[in-house]
Parts: structure tokens; C-alpha cells; sequence
């Protein structure tokens, strides 16, 4: 049987020979970080019988024992929250990254159909999340950015003095996104940003957040990242 590390080692093996070398390295880190995400979390979507063989080799200190013990077909349930959760919140990466993250998605589901390890729906599906990270990962890293710029702008104030519902301290979703403002689930808004903050903002991303309303509006207090 070919295991997920086997697939991928033959995988980078053949993109060596066709890219340049700089866009390999792009591919060779983006394959040792999805490794790093299988391994650390793939077991979430095993089977009770394949997460006690996977318990066993893990305990007995096989830290890769996801991708030693399983094959590729396991790889396409891997890509959601790979691009979704692990890039983001793990990972420390300029555009080029975030844009070859989704490059190497579509290239490695296109490679795992021809190998037939993937059916063609699977393999179109890693294509389809490839070309939608690659656009909109970098995205939301600069989304990110700019918002946390405006918590520099928050006067000074006492938070005790926040009333229990003019105070939100959690992951909100854009529910809804006009030029130079944002609402949130719940109702939540608006909240003024600046419009080439909006122009990346897209409905249906979550963002961790704290926001207090002071005056009587809305202000971002606290912002961590933002997930398309």
C-alpha cells in the first residue's frame, strides 16, 4: 500500500524536475506543512478502528504516524482545514505563500487523480478549494492587517464601564459588507472601516474579534485573524 508520505514524496519528486527552484521551494514547503497538519490533526477524521492504530503507533512515539500508517485517499478530507484553519492561524506567510498554498492544492489533486489514489469529484473539489485559497487568503491577511490598524485608533477607556451587551468578545461572522463598513451575525453593526478594508471583506468569513461600542458605535478593540 502507498502511504500518504510515499504519494507526496513522488509528488514533490516530479515537480522538481519541471519548476524552477524557487517555486519548488514554495511546493516543498507547503507539502512539509500539510504533513505537519495531518499529523497533528488528521486523526480527528479517522475511523474508531483507524484512530486506535493510528493511538498505538502515536503512544509508542511515531509523531508522524498519520502519514506513515495511511494512504492518500485520506488527503482530501486533510484540505479543508488545512487552507481553512492550520495556514492561517499557524503560519507566518507573505502572499507569495498564501497564493502558492492554493497553487499547490490544485496541482497536487489534479496529480493524485492521474495516480488514481483520488476519484475525479475529490480531485475537483482540491482543485476548486486551491483556486478559492489562492485568491482569497491573501486576502484576508490584509484584511486582518488593516483592521488591526484601527485598534490603534480606539481612545483610551474604561472597559468596566462597557455594559455587559455593548461588549463582544468572540468569533463573528460578515454577515454583511458595504463600502466603509462591516455587520456581523447577530445583528452586529455597522462597523466603520476604511473602504479598501471593505473592498476584501467578503460575507461568510469569520473573524476573531472584541468589539465594544463606545459613543454609540461600534469600535474594534481586539483582532485576530480572519478566516475566509
Amino acid at each position: 500500500m502507498t502511504t500518504i508520505d510515499q504519494a507526496l514524496d513522488a509528488f514533490l519528486g516530479e515537480q522538481e524536475k519541471r519548476l524552477a527552484e524557487r517555486t519548488y521551494r514554495n511546493y516543498l514547503q507547503v507539502i512539509e506543512l500539510f504533513r505537519d497538519c495531518m499529523n497533528a490533526y488528521g486523526h480527528d477524521f479517522l475511523s474508531e478502528l483507524e484512530r486506535k492504530r493510528w493511538q498505538r503507533a502515536f503512544d509508542a512515539g511515531q509523531e508522524d504516524a498519520f502519514t506513515r500508517l495511511f494512504g492518500p485517499e485520506k488527503i482530501p478530507d486533510q484540505i479543508g482545514q488545512f487552507l481553512g484553519w492550520f495556514v492561517i492561524r499557524k503560519v507566518m506567510a507573505g502572499d507569495e505563500f498564501l497564493k502558492a498554498c492554493g497553487t499547490v492544492t490544485k496541482k497536487l489533486g489534479k496529480w493524485l487523480a492521474a495516480n488514481g489514489y483520488v476519484d475525479a469529484d475529490e480531485a475537483a473539489d482540491m482543485v476548486e478549494r486551491g483556486s478559492d485559497a489562492g485568491d482569497e487568503l491573501p486576502k484576508a491577511e490584509k484584511l486582518a492587517e488593516l483592521l488591526y490598524d484601527l485598534t490603534r485608533d480606539v481612545p483610551r477607556f474604561d472597559s468596566d464601564s462597557v455594559p455587559d451587551d455593548e461588549w463582544i468578545e468572540d468569533q463573528l461572522w460578515i454577515d454583511r459588507v458595504e463600502p466603509g463598513a462591516l455587520w456581523f451575525d447577530g445583528g452586529v453593526g455597522p462597523v466603520k472601516i476604511p473602504k479598501k478594508a471593505s473592498d476584501l471583506a467578503r460575507p461568510g468569513w469569520a473573524v476573531t474579534i472584541t468589539l465594544a461600542k463606545l459613543g454609540g458605535e461600534w469600535r474594534i478593540i481586539e483582532v485576530g485573524n480572519v478566516y475566509p
